[in-house]
C-alpha cells in the first residue's frame, strides 16, 4: 500500500455517535467520539467542520478520554443563520457552553484550531468555571489580524457580489462525494455553502471580537497547552509564543505545520494525550484533598 492509499484509509469513516440539540432557534450538530467523565471539546476551524478533528478525537478516546466535536452555527451539519450577528466569536462561545449544559458538564476541557482555539478563548473568558483548562491549537491573535482581514474580506467581498456564480458553484460542489476525499474533504466545505451563509459567517467573526484582551488572557489560570508552527502568516508562531506567554500556567508545543495533527499525528497526539492526563489527574487529587 502507498502512503497516499495508507493516509486515505486511515481516514476512512470512525465510528462515533452524531447528535444534534437545540437552543433558542438554533439546532446544532455534534460527534461524540469514546465515554466517560474525562471530557474534551474541540472546536474547528473557520469554514471547516468537525471532520477536520476526527482523527485527533479517535485517538485521544482510545486513550481514555470523550471528545466532543461541535459543529459551530454556520459550519458542517448545524443550522447557517444568515445574520452576522450568530457568527461572532463571542456568540459561538455561548453556544459552547449551551452544549456543556445539554451534556449535564460541569466542567471540560475547551480546545479548538485557528478560529476553534479563539472560541475556547472566549469560553475562559465568559465562563471561566466551566473550563477546566485549554487545547489552543494555532490561535489567530494580534500579529494575524492584517493578514486575516486581507484575506478574508476580498472572500467576503466577492462572495457577496458575486453570488450567482458562488451558488452555481456550490452546486456543482455538493455533488462530488466528500467522504471519498480523506483529510482533503475540508477544502470542499466553504464551497458546498450558500453564499449568504458564507457572507453571513465572514462578517460575523470579522466585526465581532475576535479573542480576550492580553490582559484578560493574563487572568486565566487554568491550564493550558498551546500549539504553533511556523508554516503559515495566518497562524503565525509568534501569536502562540505570545499567548503562552500570556497565560500564567501554559505550555508551548511547536508542530511542524497544520497539517502535522491530521495527517502524521503520532507525536503532537501523544503531547495532548498526556497533556489531559496530568489535567484529569491534577483533578482529581484536588477532589481527594478537599
Amino acid at each position: 500500500m502507498d502512503r497516499f492509499s495508507a493516509l486515505m484509509t486511515g481516514w476512512a469513516a470512525m465510528p462515533h455517535q452524531l447528535r444534534t440539540f437545540t437552543h433558542g432557534d438554533l439546532t446544532l450538530s455534534y460527534e461524540v467520539h469514546g465515554s466517560g467523565d474525562r471530557t474534551l471539546v474541540y472546536l474547528h476551524g473557520l469554514l471547516l467542520d468537525a471532520a477536520v478533528n476526527r482523527r485527533l478525537a479517535r485517538d485521544l478516546a482510545d486513550a481514555g478520554n470523550r471528545v466532543i466535536l461541535l459543529d459551530l452555527p454556520g459550519h458542517g451539519a448545524s443550522d447557517k443563520p444568515r445574520r452576522a450577528t450568530a457568527h461572532r466569536m463571542d456568540a459561538y462561545a455561548r453556544r459552547v457552553i449551551d452544549l456543556l449544559d445539554e451534556l449535564g458538564v460541569e466542567k471540560a476541557v475547551i480546545g479548538g484550531i485557528s478560529l476553534g482555539a479563539d472560541v475556547a478563548l472566549q469560553v475562559a473568558l465568559i465562563a471561566p468555571l466551566r473550563v477546566q483548562a485549554m487545547v489552543l491549537e494555532m490561535p489567530v491573535l494580534e500579529s494575524a489580524t492584517p493578514f486575516a482581514a486581507l484575506l478574508f474580506t476580498p472572500l467576503l467581498v466577492a462572495t457577496h457580489y458575486g453570488a450567482p456564480f458562488v451558488r452555481a458553484l456550490s452546486l456543482v460542489a455538493r455533488r462530488i462525494p466528500r467522504e471519498r476525499l480523506g483529510p482533503f474533504d475540508q477544502f470542499f466545505g466553504p464551497l458546498i455553502l450558500d453564499p449568504d451563509e458564507m457572507v453571513a459567517v465572514l462578517h460575523g467573526v470579522l466585526v465581532g471580537p475576535v479573542a480576550p484582551s492580553a490582559e484578560e488572557r493574563s487572568a486565566m489560570t487554568m491550564p493550558a497547552l498551546v500549539i504553533g508552527h511556523q508554516s503559515d502568516r495566518l497562524h503565525p508562531f509568534g501569536d502562540a509564543y505570545r499567548l503562552s506567554d500570556q497565560l500564567p500556567n501554559s505550555r508551548l508545543l511547536e508542530a511542524h505545520s497544520f497539517w502535522e495533527l491530521r495527517v502524521v499525528p503520532a507525536r503532537l497526539t501523544s503531547e495532548i494525550s498526556s497533556f489531559l492526563d496530568q489535567v484529569w489527574s491534577h483533578s482529581a487529587h484536588s477532589r481527594r484533598s478537599a
